[in-house]
């Protein structure tokens, strides 16, 4: 026995229970030994210190919608999830736990003690987000969830930095690294975020040795002037070859520096003195090298003045600037300050200015690695949707500096380099050393930073399937088909997983990379805790169910761009999901067959025709819309169709068949409506599955589909293609819309009757129709006549027919005329524009043919259209 609909549409009594039923029946693992086309996914792994926010709500669902897509469409499917140990985010948050609660910090109890704390809070914290995803209905094969510290995948991290390092691809160097004061450690460049900032060229005099002579140099950071250990010119520059050779006096220091020339210096810069600063500064950095200068590191790892600064340490580097400035004027070394605004690297995490600081750190050398990756781009091996991200990649790729995979943290992967104390040996090695391989002391100490949180994140489409062991996952499963991920984590992650994937597995991770955008607000500003314009997704499950945060998600989705998300989003997905729940409502309430079976064709009314017709096309239409991921595009059409053509119409044209069990043709109706129902649902299904999956339930259903996300999905079908009776039953539907339109303007109430007559060219289409202008258009009789006068009557014209009401019960004549006088000044401006685009030969000469056609059929019919309302007028 079927279970009925409540009246009343309530998520919450029901997305547990069939979430926690499709976990028991192990809907979402796939079949082993499947011989089915495969399609993979893996779920960009969030932080483990995460809660569910809009950004990841938008991902989970897009990814959704694609996975119980191609499992409904027979594809052996698998969607791997997981976490990231976020290895700066993790940290912050526990020593934040034990600074606000205990009064300590890391160093206070050792790595080890920290490390075990970490741990517990990831035990405690660490499967929060997951259960939230599952909240969403993410159907992600939760019997392989993935943790980037997980044994195997570490396993995984070892191998990979042992090989690049044994290939000459890692090593460890001094070079300048982008240094975070609020993090304390190193960051690469794909964790820099610029942003132009107002600040200052201060002109600074420095004088030249053994004369009275200065020469001016100009700076945004006058602090780094401390660690100043030469000046370079263009070889080119005429003017400052005098100065080649000669010393100059760092001002407040008295350092002395040499000028020297050097064709990195641009030919009519600034003043065309450059201060070279090697500790701070990349291209400083490169330019000390060439001239063998010395690294004067002047800023600790808190940002503040070291020991190097003199008068000035322990001051904070911005503070110091202002002494350093002050000083400077007072000194007479100030020649002037102009405003500049630049562009100043910020951490990505927490949004401090960072500081470009020589120190040595763990490098990953780019260029051979970063050729693979942009060869099966370019060849279109990988491709990026929408295309024009493509461009930003190989942009990246293409100018990309070696990697900084160190980081000064305890959290994380350790780098597996071990030092020898007693000879200075460095072994790296997948093992723990404990005896040095050069001198047998086992004064042997680990590397103590960790590696950047990327690196582990970029092996994760293999390592998640069991590399470096040769799994049965990999063979069926690797290549992925597509990510999905946000076109903020380009050149963070994307990249980073292409050029590992290249180098360890020989191929790509992914064919395509879908990009989706930013989730904003109403206004379309980003989401932040400053403007206060945040929202949870969960409190929207809860009060909304995730079938309507899915809809509004998804509503309007294209790919590459941003978002934005409103209540009127959601109460339109509120809306959406009560109209199809009181539709199942209504059809469930009239049904009496135990099985669907669809009637022979010779039984279909020709609205039974119609409506398989029109579904028959929906289906099509929806499958390539999914297929280019178009998901806002498919979500459109299936809301258009089960609002409008389903709920407004079908159900209405069937209802006389449908409440009369007697009628003739009853059960076809009873069969067609349920055909068509259940595969509306089976198509919204991806985008809305807990609903779907609820009604599905209450219908009838083949035994070997028990649930909807494991039935075949709707496909289209020669069989159900019905074109003339689509043509005969859309003329119908438009002339009924256009006389309920029009007394709806006249304010004619539904119950009062009135009898129509058709003028038309389609008079055995019309004929046959009467029933529906008897119940749907508020007639009394129906008359298909040759000709009518139309005296004393409304017209309604449509392309296909004229409908002639009598006027003399419902309207009053004069608004008549007003109406029909602004529809006739309508009609003529729209024939004035097409006569105008017409007759403009570049239009006509370069728009495709298909469009210059269309608009010359638009042309005829308010041609048509206008000359019925014309003769409406006269006969008024």
């Amino acid at each position: 026995m079927r279970k009925e609909l409540p009246k009343t549409y309530n998520p919450a009594d029901f997305e547990g229970r069939i979430y926690a039923e499709w976990m028991e029946k192990g809907y979402f693992t796939p079949k082993e030994n499947s011989d089915s086309p495969k399609f993979s996914i893996v779920i960009p792994p969030p932080n483990v210190t995460g809660q569910l926010h809009m950004g990841h709500a938008l991902d989970e669902t897009l990814q959704d919608i694609l996975v119980r897509t191609k499992r409904m469409e027979g594809f052996d499917t698998l969607w791997v999830p997981g976490t990231d140990h976020a290895g700066i985010a993790t940290q912050i948050k526990v020593e934040q736990e034990m600074r606000e609660k205990e009064g300590l910090t890391r160093h206070d109890i050792g790595r080890d003690a920290f490390l075990e704390r970490v741990w517990s809070w990831k035990a405690k914290y660490g499967s929060r987000i997951i259960e939230q995803l599952k909240k969403l209905g993410s159907s992600c094969d939760f019997t392989r969830e993935r943790f980037t510290m997980d044994e195997n995948l570490s396993a995984a991290v070892k191998k990979v930095f042992v090989t690049l390092y044994e290939k000459g691809l890692i090593y460890r160097g001094l070079r300048i690294t982008n240094w975070c004061p609020h993090c304390i450690t190193a960051l690469s460049d794909a964790e820099v975020e610029h942003k132009d900032i107002p600040g200052n060229f201060w002109h600074i005099r420095y004088r030249i040795k053994d004369s009275d002579e200065y020469i001016t140099i100009a700076t945004t950071r006058p602090e780094t002037m401390l660690g100043d250990t030469g000046i370079a010119v263009s070889p080119d520059d005429e003017e400052k070859r005098k100065y080649i050779g000669k010393t100059a006096i760092l001002p407040l220091v008295g350092r002395e520096i040499p000028i020297f020339a050097d064709e990195a210096v641009e030919l009519g810069f600034g003043t065309g003195f450059v201060k070279i600063t090697p500790a701070h500064d990349p291209n400083d950095f490169e330019t000390g090298q060439r001239h063998g200068l010395e690294n004067i590191i002047v800023l600790d790892d808190h940002g503040r003045i070291n020991e190097a600064g003199g008068k000035y340490c322990g001051l904070d580097r911005f503070e110091a600037r202002k002494q350093i400035v002050a000083d400077l004027e007072a000194g007479g070394y100030l020649e002037k300050v102009e405003p500049h605004t630049h562009a100043v690297g910020h951490c990505y995490r927490c949004g401090t200015v960072i500081e470009p600081i020589a120190s040595k750190q763990w490098f990953v050398k780019m260029k051979p690695l970063a050729g693979p990756a942009i060869d099966v781009v370019k060849s279109g091996d990988i491709s990026y949707i929408p295309d024009r991200f493509t461009k930003i990649y190989l942009n990246w790729m293409e100018n990309i500096k070696d990697w900084c995979i160190s980081r000064q943290l305890w959290w994380g992967h350790r780098i597996p380099a071990y030092y020898c104390d007693d000879c200075g040996e460095v072994t790296v090695s997948e093992e723990a050393v404990k005896k040095c391989p050069k001198c047998g002391s086992e004064k042997i100490r680990q590397e103590e930073d960790v590696l950047d949180t990327w690196f582990s994140s970029a092996l994760w489409p293999f390592s998640t399937m069991g590399w470096p062991n040769d799994t049965e996952d990999l063979k069926k499963y690797y290549p992925t088909s597509v990510l999905v991920t946000g076109y903020d984590i380009i050149t963070f992650w994307v990249s980073k997983m292409i050029f590992m994937g290249m180098e360890f597995m020989g191929e790509k991770p992914f064919s395509q990379v879908f990009i989706h955008g930013l989730v904003r607000d109403a206004q379309g500003r980003k989401m932040s805790k400053s403007l206060g314009n945040g929202i949870d997704p969960l409190e929207i499950i809860d009060k909304y169910g995730a079938d309507a945060l899915r809809f509004a998600l998804a509503t309007g989705n294209s790919p590459g761009n941003d978002m934005r998300f409103s209540d009127e989003k959601i109460e339109s997905a509120r809306n959406f999901v009560n109209k199809l729940w009181n539709a199942a409502r209504f059809v469930l309430m009239n049904l009496t067959i135990d099985e669907i079976v669809l009637p022979d064709r010779s039984e279909l009314a020709t609205e039974d025709k119609w409506i398989l017709s029109e579904f028959n096309k929906l289906a099509r239409d929806v499958r390539a819309a999914i297929d280019k991921y178009e998901l806002g595009i498919a979500l459109s059409s299936l809301y258009d169709f089960i609002w409008d053509v389903f709920c407004d119409w079908y159900i209405e044209l069937a209802k006389a068949r449908l409440s009369d069990r007697n009628a003739e043709g009853n059960i076809c109706a009873q069969n067609v409506i349920a055909y068509v129902l259940t595969g509306l649902l089976k198509l919204l299904h991806p985008f809305m599955p807990f609903v779907t999956e609820e009604i599905y339930g209450s219908l009838p259903h083949d035994e070997s589909e028990p649930s909807i996300m494991i039935s075949a999905y709707p496909d289209y079908s020669e069989d159900l293609d019905f074109p003339n009776e689509e043509v005969e039953m859309n003329r119908v539907i438009d002339v009924i819309r256009a006389i309920r339109a029009r007394r709806a303007e006249m304010n004619v109430p539904p119950s009062r009757k009135a009898s129509t007559i058709i003028v038309t060219r389609y008079p055995e289409t019309f004929s046959a129709s009467e029933r529906f202008f008897l119940r749907l258009a508020s007639s009394s009789s129906l008359e298909i006549a040759d000709a009518c006068d139309g005296e004393g009557m409304v017209q309604v014209v449509t392309d296909a027919a004229t409908a002639y009401i009598p006027l003399s019960d419902i309207i009053d004549l004069d608004e008549e005329r007003a109406r029909l006088g602004k529809e006739k000044d309508r009609l003529e401006g729209e024939i004035r524009r097409l006569e105008g685009k017409l007759s403009n030969e570049g239009f006509v000469s370069k728009a495709p043919a298909a469009v210059v056609e269309g608009e010359k059929e638009k042309l005829t019919k308010y041609r048509d259209m206008l000359a019925g309302v014309c003769e409406a007028i006269s006969r008024l």
